[in-house]
């Protein structure tokens, strides 16, 4: 715990620089322009990491149709964005591992697509979660739920410094990261919901924030979507089928072309 305190201590003074030096620009100099170049597509769980079960389907394999169909639609429309996927296999791929990816290849947006899951089978509809801790005892089982994929991993107690993702003490440190890209993050994922309501016509259960680790530990915008829920029969049928897919990852990418052209607009 404390090379993480020193670690946040850290990364907070980075960024308090680079809050302080903008500040410097010459006069007469602009800055240069943001582009939307590169995104990072994550499919959630993977391999030995089946997420959330339903009756017909496991959360990887939807995810993954999910996420790959968002990227060809990147791909054809948006061609002068490159996209790069964490996986395009049923592959495990450790959630540290996510996140460096996006960090390694300095991606403009991280996009994590997952599949919810509740006791009730009544329960349906999109969420789409940026990093923050606000109302997090009422989210915190799907937290809890999302980051238990540390456990299936070799050496995870060292390799995240202790985090456990069980323990709601763990999650205090969470609240350091992520502030500088929160504006952005926010505002793509509310074009998501509000595309999933009003052009997908599916029932959106809003905006929320979570302490999701490959949001807190990504170096750029970034949101998680949980696209539906498999313990839904109704919703898991929609989002196996060819048209359900096909809804959801157009209103996904319709949210990414809105936010491109907004940045890019400033």
């Amino acid at each position: 715990m404390k090379r993480t305190r020193m670690k946040n201590i850290l990364i907070i003074s980075l960024l308090s620089m680079t809050f302080v030096f903008a500040g410097f620009i010459p006069a007469g100099e602009k800055k240069a322009e943001f582009k939307l170049r590169r995104i990072v597509i994550d499919a959630g769980h993977g391999g030995k990491d089946p997420g959330t079960i339903g009756r017909i389907s496991q959360e990887k394999d939807v995810a993954l149709d999910l996420a790959l169909k968002v990227g060809s639609y990147v791909q054809e429309l948006l061609p002068e964005v490159e996209v790069i996927y964490t996986r395009t296999t049923d592959k495990f791929i450790e959630l540290k591992e996510r996140a460096n990816i996006a960090n390694r290849n300095r991606a403009d947006l991280f996009i994590s697509i997952h599949c919810n899951a509740t006791s009730s089978s009544g329960v349906h509809g999109t969420e789409t979660f940026v990093m923050g801790n606000k109302n997090f005892d009422a989210n915190f089982e799907i937290v809890k739920r999302e980051n238990a994929v540390i456990l299936l991993e070799d050496d995870y107690q060292e390799n995240y410094e202790g985090f456990d993702p069980q323990s709601p003490e763990s999650y205090m440190m969470f609240n350091l990261m992520q502030r500088a890209y929160f504006s952005n993050s926010l505002s793509l994922a509310e074009k998501i919901e509000r595309d999933f309501s009003t052009r997908v016509n599916r029932h959106s259960r809003g905006v929320k924030q979570a302490p999701f680790y490959v949001l807190w530990t990504t170096s750029m915008p970034s949101v998680l979507i949980e696209a539906g829920f498999l313990s839904n029969p109704t919703e898991e049928r929609y989002l196996n089928s060819k048209n359900g897919q096909t809804y959801v990852a157009s209103g996904i990418f319709r949210a990414i072309k809105a936010y491109k052209e907004e940045i890019e607009a400033i």
